[in-house]
């Protein structure tokens, strides 16, 4: 098993081609309690899945697939769609192990499921990954173009059990690619009727959060606070135009990107902004004296590493998975005094503005509008209300009175399609999708 888990993603794919296959699926059987594996040797696969309780929440399929390009590993992964079909954004990014991409895909599926629960969507939970490997010229706009192309196949061929939109490491043009290979797509570019780059709506609803959260703290607005960010790319960016509206009085930021801080620089160069570029691993910003750290980057950053030397009296942020071991470090947290505000209470605004736009859109759109809305029953505003209330009154964290609202509402079956995804699973294995 280790062997297997432990080997790179282009190995995986190699291992693929051995037992002459582009797919592989694995699905939860809830009868038998087990994970299936689609091919007899890939059973080390489904047995570490059962083994992985951290991440593993009984998902109900993870779909594989090895691209033609520079043997590229893609995936789509299904958490629970009691609620409606799985949707989440597509990431394309760089792992070193197949374990890593596993365990990622797993916990972003779960962290989406919740997130839509909460913000009253009639959608589950799922993620899209496409591996980023080092060797491949994924700068190359012709590259990307047919990788993107043929992710959209990928995803044509589950007949919907997955919906996907953009996330870390896809740009909408590289979304326009999905959409012209599959009907199954959020936040395609407005000039094909989608709702476009979700970046700005993450970043307000993320902003909401925090002035939720100072309020609940007993320390008033945003305005004169000093707020420390780590990740500047599309939803950082514009959460400094956010927070600088909202009147703080400096912003901290740090990126790996000299990019992305060059384009911050020119557009708040009279701001209090001050701007650092590290290299990758380097978390010094989260240990800044600030009033509020929003960790906007990747996952894990929270952790017993970084915990003890948080200044912060807030954690709030864009990033998704935020805290290494979602119990351990929230009660690492907790016992430190900082109050933080699970991810997917505050991040749910890029796919609330992206996840019904098959249902048209207006300027002034109310759908989106009102979860901004401090005072709207649902809004991000009240929900994380509600949530640190919970957390409060239980003796709990916000982590655990979070996912256990969140898995409340998970189990509402859509009011036509209830539980449908799981029947196109059932199909899809059933008409050997994995040998196709």
């Amino acid at each position: 098993m280790a062997s297997l888990v432990s080997q790179s993603p282009s190995r995986f794919c190699e291992t693929l081609k051995q037992l002459g296959t582009r797919r592989a699926c694995l699905t939860f059987d809830p009868k038998e309690r087990r994970v299936v594996a689609s091919h007899p040797a890939l059973n080390p696969l489904a047995e570490w899945l059962l083994s992985n309780t951290r991440d593993f929440a009984e998902h109900e399929a993870v779909f594989l697939q090895r691209s033609e390009l520079s043997d590229t590993l893609m995936g789509a992964f299904v958490h629970k769609t009691v609620r409606g079909q799985p949707q989440g954004g597509l990431r394309f990014w760089p792992y070193d192990e197949l374990d890593h991409f596993l365990s990622d895909g797993l916990r972003l599926a779960q962290g989406m499921g919740r997130k839509n629960a909460l913000a009253g969507l009639w959608w589950g939970g799922g993620k899209g990954v496409i591996v980023r490997n080092p060797d491949a010229p994924f700068q190359n706009e012709g590259y990307r173009a047919a990788l993107y192309r043929e992710y959209g196949s990928f995803i044509s061929s589950l007949n919907g059990a997955y919906v996907t939109a953009e996330d870390v490491g896809t740009r909408p043009s590289d979304m326009a690619n999905v959409f012209a290979t599959t009907r199954f797509v959020s936040c395609v570019p407005a000039e094909v009727g989608g709702s476009g780059n979700p970046s700005p709506a993450t970043a307000k609803g993320v902003v909401c959060s925090m002035q939720a959260s100072l309020e609940f703290a007993g320390l008033g607005s945003l305005e004169g606070k000093t707020v420390a960010m780590q990740g500047l790319g599309n939803v950082g960016a514009a959460m400094v135009g956010e927070l600088l509206a909202a009147g703080v009085a400096r912003i901290a930021a740090a990126d790996i990107s000299a990019a992305n801080l060059e384009a911050a620089r020119l557009r708040f160069q009279d701001a209090p902004v001050s701007l650092h570029l590290v290299e990758r691993g380097d978390d010094h910003i989260l240990t800044a004296p600030c009033d509020v750290l929003a960790p906007n980057a990747l996952g894990g950053v929270l952790n017993p590493t970084t915990i003890p030397k948080i200044q912060a009296k807030i954690v709030c942020g864009a990033a998704n998975n935020q805290l290494l071991d979602p119990e351990r470090d929230a009660q690492l947290l907790a016992a430190r005094g900082i109050l933080c505000v699970p991810d997917f209470v505050a991040n749910r605004m890029g796919i609330v503005n992206c996840a019904n736009e098959q249902y048209g859109r207006l300027s002034e759109d109310p759908a989106i509008l009102r979860h901004f809305d401090k005072h709207a029953p649902g809004s991000v505003f009240q929900v994380t209300l509600e949530v640190l209330r919970r957390a409060s009154e239980r003796g709990e964290t916000p982590t655990m009175a979070a996912n256990l609202l969140a898995d409340e509402l998970s189990q509402t079956p859509h009011p036509i399609w209830g539980n449908r995804t799981q029947h196109i699973i059932d199909d899809l294995v059933r008409t050997g999708w994995a040998n196709g």
